[in-house]
């Protein structure tokens, strides 16, 4: 291509809805976080959010950014903020039309499981609930909060104190992602499930050094006695 095939924005000052609807169309597929968080009076908060990953290994933790909306906290941000305590469950296509539900703007005092009728399990380790129809459910304690930029987007940053791993999606060792069906989240009003799988030979040893890179492939290379 040649730059004549390109159109050119210029980032700096962009209004926060240009912003929001050019990065969430480039930067795809996110993985979706269900977010189960319960406030100071016990009510049962659940709401998705794909802007999310992990971002460390040791000890395993995952970063949700949450933006406020027209000036208000969301009920999932003041929660954590109160609790120090969350718990992120995998939405899945199986799971997919329940986790969308969530998303609507309810007010604090309505509890969107209950409304909706999410069925949910005990944790651990914290005192949100996990959601009992996802394969994986991570149990989180809160660990560093950033605000970013103009103070629209604040970054959660939480350890995994616990994981929760149906026996389906997690043979003892390794999590098979094609079983578990995680949906992601695309541009606009769109998710998309993982489609095609490329295979291509893992070319470095994954942190802690587990077996080496041929061993991880399944593939071991010849040797001379």
């Amino acid at each position: 291509m040649t730059p004549e095939d390109f159109a050119f924005i210029d980032a700096a000052g962009i209004d926060t809805e240009t912003a929001y609807r050019l990065i969430v169309g480039c930067v795809v597929p996110r993985p979706v976080a269900w977010i189960t968080t319960v406030d100071a009076l016990g009510r049962i908060n659940a709401a998705p959010f794909s802007s999310y990953n992990y971002v460390a290994t040791s000890p395993p933790m995952l970063a949700i950014n949450i933006a406020s909306r027209a000036g208000a906290v969301k009920d999932t941000a003041r929660n954590i903020r109160a609790t120090g305590e969350f718990v992120v469950n995998v939405a899945t296509e199986a799971t997919m039309e329940a986790m969308h539900q969530t998303a609507q703007d309810y007010p604090p005092e309505v509890s969107e499981t209950e409304l909706l009728g999410i069925a949910l399990l005990p944790s651990q380790c914290v005192r949100a609930p996990r959601i009992a129809s996802t394969p994986v459910q991570m149990e989180c304690r809160l660990d560093q909060v950033v605000v970013l930029g103009r103070g629209v987007n604040t970054l959660f940053i939480g350890e995994v104190v616990a994981f929760h791993l149906a026996h389906e999606v997690y043979d003892g060792k390794r999590v098979d992602s094609a079983r578990m069906r995680p949906i992601a989240r695309l541009g606009g009003p769109f998710y998309a499930g993982l489609g095609e799988i490329f295979h291509r030979p893992m070319l470095q040893r994954p942190p802690g050094g587990e077996g080496s890179v041929h061993q991880n492939n399944h593939n071991p290379p010849e040797t001379t006695p």
